[in-house]
């Protein structure tokens, strides 16, 4: 009743308050009119966000090339950004090492409202399909959206509410791909119709069938395989010659990752209102996924999940005029979660989660260089797991936070700041749970101008953060992550030190961006394995402990030569995170160093690209943590668009890991007996008119 009642008052604020937008443009050229003008993004309020944020934004053609079944897939050859990759059905977005809550997912700056940050075996309830814009953020910028997210922010814009009317009787955005090393099928298509001048409808459908993925090598890592092989000999020794026979198949197995194979559909609708004096607009939409869970040969469970999803959105803007304020927004969302995990076809634990979440921010008018806006969301998560491996009790999760971020430009001198206010209250009256935490936390950077295309900046942050129900309540086994999961009731709030310094350049088609970072943790929150066993599944606890966490990201282009019709450019990019509790072991599951660089070669109608990406190994674990090896993928890719002076039409094949490698990401829970797909030769076709 508690939950109802807050959704109807909830529900009744979000229809009758005008709602957080972005910008609006109309189309210009031939291209779709939803990316060729910028979509003035995350904050609206101030220019670039380069102090406080470290922003890296895939659209268009580029999101198209790169969109996978999952978001961790699609965005993990970004700069600080990495995945679970748990399962192909699975994969969530890691964010300079950190994950679950730490690392946030979002859909036009609110929550997804699912299970995906409880374990690392439930997906993401954010079809990439629908994306027309992904952001990234990291750093203090994320204060914007929860003191949650101190690892940075995914932030994920769909086409369901339209920004803008389209100057034709419709406008159709479709997108089709096919990829070799999962039999791998994806298509989705959406519709915007003007309704007059105002007002215009959307409707979209997608859908995506993948079969199991082929692997380059062995399917088990040296260790796990080892370990086979020795199960093996003691089951040949007690005279078991079939499970002898069983096992040793198992570690020699290679081919095809069993059980590995998802589906999903999704489909929306929406509308909106825009006009000058601003907008407003309204989705609905439906996503159904089911994926298997890879099992490793020593273990008899071999599940499968299937979950769905029901959304409600709400977007809007007015129009304030020339007085101190520009502009008010807000945004909303009501969100129906559910999801089955089945074992051998049986249906197990089911997990829920029904969700509100609405922001609302002031946006300033520039007053001789400054600028900024102010806000308050809230949040309510009413969450249940039952059956008999339900590691976490029935709890209810509610916060509501006052925000603000502010920019002052002097010359060749930017200051920024930012400040949230947060209350947390977890509680969970089936074993008389209530607790709540307060946190502040702030951040303050600056940025001069060296010269011209040549900026540095500096800034510092102080965050705190309430521990998670997760981190909190787990007390149960979890067949789908192979672990007893156990944690903490005292916890205190986690807080941190932070500082990042950069230096950019842009000028003459030359660009790079270095960005180092560094945080102090007290009381840091993280799992780890024990060693020992409970209820014959692995002991997995969250400790809290004093920790350290230190990084840098690299990304940089250059122009080489003009050959005939095409330039011919190269980029790089480079992101390494260090992690370790400061009086003991190393953080488990830290991406290692990684570098990647590329040759391109554009042109009006033809672009070709080569690249290379090295990743180290990684040797810097945990205790009862395997090292993982490194690993060089080669990909290519050729995009050919048939028509003369416009890219709404384009056609990409492109070959992924062109060698087979054996590749395997640490960041992983499943690395050793769920590597990343080996060759995969993918064809993509893209058309917006």
């Amino acid at each position: 009743m508690r939950f109802l009642s807050t959704a109807g008052f909830t529900l009744a604020a979000l229809l009758s308050a005008p709602a957080f937008a972005q910008d609006t443009g109309a189309k210009t050229g031939d291209d779709d009119y939803h990316t060729d003008q910028p979509i003035v993004v995350t904050a609206p309020y101030v220019r670039s966000l380069d102090i406080l944020g470290n922003v890296s934004v895939m659209e268009g053609e580029k999101l198209a090339q790169d969109i996978r079944g999952q978001i961790g897939d699609t965005l993990a050859s970004q700069p600080g950004v990495s995945s679970s990759s748990f399962s192909p059905g699975a994969s969530r977005p890691i964010l300079r090492g950190f994950s679950g809550e730490r690392a946030a997912v979002l859909v036009d700056g609110l929550g997804a409202i699912d299970a995906s940050s409880t374990s690392a075996d439930h997906a993401v309830s954010i079809d990439p399909l629908t994306a027309e814009r992904i952001e990234i953020l990291r750093g203090p910028s994320v204060l914007l959206f929860s003191s949650q997210a101190v690892g940075g922010a995914v932030n994920v814009f769909d086409r369901r509410i339209p920004r803008s009317v389209p100057e034709s009787p419709f406008h159709l955005d479709a997108l089709a791909s096919y990829g070799t090393a999962a039999d791998d099928k994806s298509a989705g298509a959406s519709i915007d119709v003007p309704l007059g001048e105002r007002f215009v409808v959307h409707a979209d459908g997608n859908y995506r069938d993948s079969n199991a993925v082929r692997v380059g090598g062995l399917i088990y890592a040296p260790a796990l395989r080892a370990h086979l092989l020795d199960l093996a000999a003691d089951a040949t020794t007690d005279g078991d010659a079939d499970e002898a026979a069983r096992l040793t198949d198992a570690a020699n197995s290679r081919g095809k990752v069993p059980n590995s194979q998802s589906r999903s559909t999704s489909a929306g609708i929406g509308a909106a209102f825009i006009d000058d004096g601003g907008s407003l607009g309204i989705s609905f939409g439906y996503l159904e996924d089911s994926y298997g869970i890879p099992p490793r040969a020593d273990i008899d469970e071999v599940p499968t999940i299937k979950a769905r999803q029901y959304r409600l959105d709400v977007r809007g803007e007015v129009e304030l005029g020339d007085g101190l304020f520009e502009k008010l927004r807000f945004r909303g969302a009501y969100a129906d979660y559910a999801h089955t995990e089945f074992d051998d076809g049986e249906p197990g634990t089911r997990f829920t989660n029904r969700g509100i979440e609405f922001r609302t921010e002031l946006a300033q008018n520039d007053r001789g260089g400054w600028r900024g806006a102010s806000g308050v969301q809230y949040s309510f998560r009413d969450f249940a797991a039952i059956g008999d491996e339900a590691f976490l009790p029935a709890n209810e999760t509610t916060r509501v936070a006052a925000f603000t971020l502010q920019e002052l430009e002097r010359g060749p001198v930017t200051l920024e700041g930012a400040l949230r206010l947060e209350n947390s209250k977890v509680s969970a009256n089936s074993i008389g749970f209530d607790r709540s935490f307060t946190s502040l936390s702030g951040a303050a950077g600056a940025s001069y101008e060296i010269a011209e295309g040549l900026k540095a900046s500096f800034s510092l942050s102080r965050s705190e953060r309430a521990p998670s129900a997760e981190e909190l309540l787990s007390d149960g086994p979890h067949a789908a992550t192979l672990s007893f999961e156990r944690g903490d009731p005292t916890f205190a709030k986690e807080t941190s030190w932070g500082g990042e310094a950069s230096l950019k350049f842009k000028r003459d088609g030359w660009s790079a961006g270095l960005t180092g970072y560094a945080s102090w943790f007290n009381n840091f929150i993280y799992e780890t394995d024990t060693g020992t066993i409970e209820d014959d599944l692995p002991l997995y606890v969250f400790r809290q402990d004093k920790a350290r966490v230190w990084g840098f990201e690299f990304e940089g282009t250059a122009p080489i030569a003009q050959v005939g019709g095409f330039h011919i450019g190269a980029d790089a990019t480079a992101d390494m995170t260090r992690a370790k509790i400061e009086s003991g072991p190393f953080v488990p599951r830290i991406p290692p160093l990684r570098i990647r660089g590329g040759l391109e070669a554009s042109s009006e109608r033809l672009d070709a690209r080569a690249e290379v990406e090295w990743t180290d190994d990684q040797t810097r674990i945990a205790p009862f943590e395997t090292a993982t090896k490194g690993f060089t993928l080669v990909n290519a890719s050729l995009t050919w668009r048939p028509l003369p002076d416009a890219k709404n039409l384009s056609l990409t094949l492109a070959a992924d890991n062109l060698f087979d490698v054996d590749a395997r990401r640490h960041a992983s829970f499943t690395k050793d007996y769920v590597p990343l797909a080996g060759r995969d030769i993918r064809i993509t076709a893209r058309a917006s008119f």
